[in-house]
């Protein structure tokens, strides 16, 4: 029986570097220590001007490729995830299949979502190796999330930093080893207005008066064409639907929590990741947070937390993996996933910067 596996993953981060001592600096009444103990992160890596979505997930594709798991040509369809897409039109996914070399019968297209965005990809990648449409899937997540935000809005530009993360996912025996899914999904789109760049669509068009930045009660700036985040609001909507959606993929996997080698959560903010752990009753040595040098980097969180637990020989061929992510929308998605031992046999590097 025809069966979806994840077989590789490399990711890449831009130059330029963002550190908490560099935000202290402009904003003097949040400390290092007050920063780092809240977000976890201690450095977010931010494209540079001109360099887009596309370019990121260029490069850890290509990181990919260089790693001898398969080739440009072996691609017969690439998923690109991003909020931060090159342009309105064309598709993101059909500039990188010419920039890449893919071949011209590959399928391409963008999806666009956040943070849960790996989940839905692994899913849909998934779909299209099972129903004999594609039989390797180059997922590509990739965001640049600093271009939406004003450099005076504090409460964000100590969390995003962006990267680009490429996922192989290829046709395999439906083995246990090659296991992928079940997925639980979930969307409450009344959250909208509480992770939302209001100005830019089509809905409202970007112009001189939305670009007029203002203070707001807790001294940060921003303008309606720059990202605006309610953080109270964004906690208490992850607090109320993740663990119930992470406790519906055990109850459909039929597993319990000893069963699961490793849970990767989006990576959000430690603040917001130790009180699911401590919700949910995961024991600390099987919840994996690792933003830290990279901070929230969206849809690439999971693959690049999955790729740095892999190299720090926390995952093994054939780990059982609660995957979840969770955010704008509001939407949320959670997957097991076996981690594939051409995985682990290709640790590679962790990533270009």
């Amino acid at each position: 029986m025809l069966g979806a596996a994840l077989t590789a993953i490399e990711y890449h981060l831009p130059d330029a570097i963002l550190t908490s001592e560099m935000l202290a600096a402009e904003f003097p009444e949040w400390s290092v220590q007050k920063i780092e103990e809240k977000t976890g992160i201690s450095e977010r890596h931010i494209a540079a001007e001109g360099e887009c979505a596309s370019d990121l997930g260029m490069a850890a594709a290509q990181n990919l490729f260089e790693s001898g798991r398969c080739a440009p040509s072996d691609i017969d369809y690439i998923l690109l995830c991003t909020q931060s897409p090159d342009y309105f039109l064309p598709t993101t996914a059909c500039i990188l299949q010419d920039r890449l070399g893919i071949p011209k019968s590959a399928g391409a297209l963008d999806f666009n979502l956040g943070c849960s965005g790996f989940v839905y990809g692994v899913g849909l990648a998934k779909g299209l190796i099972e129903t004999h449409q594609a039989a390797k899937v180059l997922l590509i997540t990739a965001e640049t999330y600093s271009k939406f935000i004003h450099a005076k809005d504090r409460s964000v530009r100590t969390i995003f930093g962006d990267a680009g993360a490429a996922t192989l996912i290829e046709k395999a025996d439906n083995s246990e080893e090659h296991l992928i899914g079940p997925f639980v999904y979930g969307t409450d789109g009344r959250g909208k207005g509480n992770l939302i760049v209001p100005a830019g669509g089509m809905r409202t068009p970007s112009s001189q008066e939305s670009a007029i930045a203002v203070e707001d009660c807790n001294g940060s700036y921003r303008s309606r064409n720059n990202l605006f985040m309610d953080g109270a609001e964004i906690f208490s909507f992850t607090l109320r639907e993740i663990p119930d959606c992470v406790n519906k993929l055990l109850e459909r996997s039929g597993c319990t929590m000893d069963d699961v080698d490793l849970f990767i959560f989006h990576q959000a903010n430690r603040y917001m990741l130790e009180h699911l752990r401590k919700k949910l009753r995961i024991p600390s040595q099987k919840f994996y947070i690792g933003m830290q040098h990279c901070g929230n980097t969206v849809s690439s969180s999971i693959p690049i937390a999955i790729k740095q637990a892999v190299c720090e020989s926390l995952i093994k061929g054939n780990a059982r993996v609660a995957i979840a992510g969770f955010g704008v929308g509001y939407s949320w998605a959670a997957a097991m996933i076996r981690i594939a031992t051409g995985l682990v046999s290709r640790v590679g590097p962790t990533a270009t910067s």
